[in-house]
């Protein structure tokens, strides 16, 4: 049976992520942060193991770390994210509130990878990051949002660097644009819905080969600048 951890779990995005593998007859350890709620709870059965996890707490990585001893897994998607305030535009920007985003967009990705890895080594499995679109330098013609751009852009490299750091082990790392979705981060007046984004990330899961590692793709397959 596959194996995969994701985090966020418990609704949007992550949710879905756990909903579609389940169906798909994968064994799913699910994270949330503060409570699982009931949508999440509401999935319980034997292939989902339900576990708490704060990626910008270090004790709780270890705590999960401990957990999954042992467990050899196919893929971990990173799905945890914060957006921040709603208003990022130029003379809004607090240092704390900047430095939260940073600290669960692009330190948490890393320090998830360095407790976690050698859970992927045996099924040579992938590390995915739900990054952005909004992270990509080459593609910022909006402007303002900086502390949830700088963040994605910050994971972006943390995502090519993993890349060749665990070639040697056999492991793809890949950095995933989910699309614009209808959720409580994304908004109501998102392009696509949860069901539309995962199954496309999905696909391109299922498809990634050693050549794709150190890429920032959409959900659709087409590749992103960095």
């Amino acid at each position: 049976m596959k194996q995969l951890l994701v985090t966020g779990a418990n609704r949007g995005i992550g949710l879905e992520f756990t909903q579609q593998y389940l169906a798909n007859g994968w064994h799913v350890y699910a994270t949330y942060r503060e409570q699982p709620g009931t949508a999440l709870a509401s999935l319980a059965c034997d292939k989902l193991k339900i576990l708490p996890l704060d990626v910008a707490e270090d004790a709780s990585i270890w705590v999960l770390q401990e957990q999954l001893s042992g467990v050899n897994l196919d893929l971990i998607i990173n799905n945890a994210g914060l957006f921040g305030p709603r208003d990022q535009s130029l003379g809004k920007v607090s240092r704390q509130q900047w430095l939260d985003v940073l600290n669960v967009n692009s330190v948490g990705p890393l320090m998830l990878a360095q407790a976690l890895h050698n859970n992927l080594t045996t099924k040579q499995g992938t590390f995915a990051v739900i990054s952005s679109r909004m992270g990509s330098i080459d593609e910022n013609d909006g402007g303002s949002l900086y502390l949830y751009r700088s963040s994605k852009t910050a994971v972006n490299q943390v995502v090519k660097s993993l890349s060749i750091d665990m070639q040697a082990q056999g492991i793809k790392v890949i950095a995933l644009h989910p699309g614009w979705v209808r959720t409580d981060m994304g908004g109501p007046n998102g392009s696509i819905d949860t069901q539309t984004s995962v199954s496309g990330i999905r696909q391109v899961l299922e498809h990634i080969r050693p050549t794709d590692s150190g890429r920032f793709i959409n959900y659709n397959g087409a590749a992103i600048a960095w």
